[in-house]
């Protein structure tokens, strides 16, 4: 593939990164952590993004069932994710770009998508995805969907649900009792769904959601209910890219921090930048973060491609 960006790509990110450094910065960062209420996400900023059209990049546009989105790829939503992991941008991004969109976007009906992607163009929907268990495996969930007359009927419990605290629909990986595997829309609000605050090492809070006879209509399942966990696969793939892609950002950050203290910070007389170990270190660095960005950009390549992309995800 081509590493190059496109001229579109470039004016993303230049973008993002104006609007980021004005509202993200460690100052208000600080201010949001501080305060034992807040729930991860900033709402000032989310809606400058949403100002911006940023948060539509990967929501269709005009010809693909226009939901007034962009109609660009995974790519071009990691430029935009990359410009928030430099910041470590106290948004619901990662949650509803990566986890939730792509799934929404490619496989729910129209009426699923005109009911949830035009809210995220405007910045009015928080949406992400629920995918991860405390214990087994992630593509075989305990959590079960069990049929109930033209419904389903929803329990299990989801843990590390990112925006889970402020999200308006999560989408839910769960088991059928016949062994097949989909995504779910649901309501975090309704009956039958609890949802308590997961406090992280990143200072972020996530979200517990406990669903305990949960139910939702036909109209609730996004995608194929099959033994591949095909729906599940997608979201799972999409979500690590953008993981990949924030982390990105962060390590080029750290780069950068690193860089600067090195080179000012004197030790015997000078900076210990000069240091012989010190500078194989930050080399070590340099290299590790452009094979972040590499591997990350091909995943994502191939996913827009709809081509195979497990062995690169991984």
């Amino acid at each position: 593939m081509d590493f190059s960006r496109t001229d579109e790509q470039v004016a993303i990110a230049d973008l993002a990164a104006q609007i980021l450094a004005k509202h993200a910065t460690p100052e208000r960062l600080r201010t949001l952590e501080d305060d034992p209420a807040w729930t991860g996400s900033d709402p000032e900023l989310w809606a400058a993004l949403a100002e911006a059209n940023l948060l539509g990049l990967n929501v269709p546009g005009s010809g693909h069932g226009d939901h007034s989105g962009s109609g660009l790829g995974l790519v071009e939503a990691c430029e935009l994710l990359e410009q928030a992991g430099r910041t470590v941008a106290p948004v619901p991004l990662l949650a509803t770009v990566a986890y939730a969109v792509p799934a929404l976007a490619h496989f729910g009906t129209p009426e699923q998508q005109a009911a949830w992607l035009p809210g995220v163009v405007a910045g009015d929907v928080v949406l992400t995805a629920a995918l991860v268990e405390a214990l087994g495996d992630p593509l075989h969930p305990t959590t079960v969907a069990s049929p109930d007359g033209d419904g389903w009927v929803i329990t299990g419990t989801k843990v590390c649900v990112p925006a889970g605290l402020v999200a308006d629909r999560v989408l839910v990986a769960a088991s059928t009792p016949t062994g097949e595997v989909g995504l779910f829309l649901v309501d975090p609000a309704q009956a039958g769904v609890t949802v308590s605050r997961q406090d992280t090492v990143s200072r972020v809070p996530e979200a517990m959601v406990e669903l305990d006879g949960a139910r939702v209509g036909a109209d609730a399942l996004v995608g194929p209910l099959d033994g591949d966990a095909t729906a599940v696969v997608f979201a799972r793939q999409h979500a690590m890219v953008g993981i990949g892609a924030f982390m990105t950002g962060v390590a080029e950050a750290a780069l950068k921090l690193t860089a600067d203290y090195t080179s000012t910070r004197e030790q015997f007389g000078r900076p210990i930048a000069t240091f012989q170990a010190v500078g194989q270190r930050a080399a070590n660095a340099f290299i590790d973060t452009q094979a972040i960005r590499l591997t990350t950009l091909h995943a994502a390549w191939l996913l827009d491609a709809g081509r195979d992309a497990a062995k690169e995800v991984a």
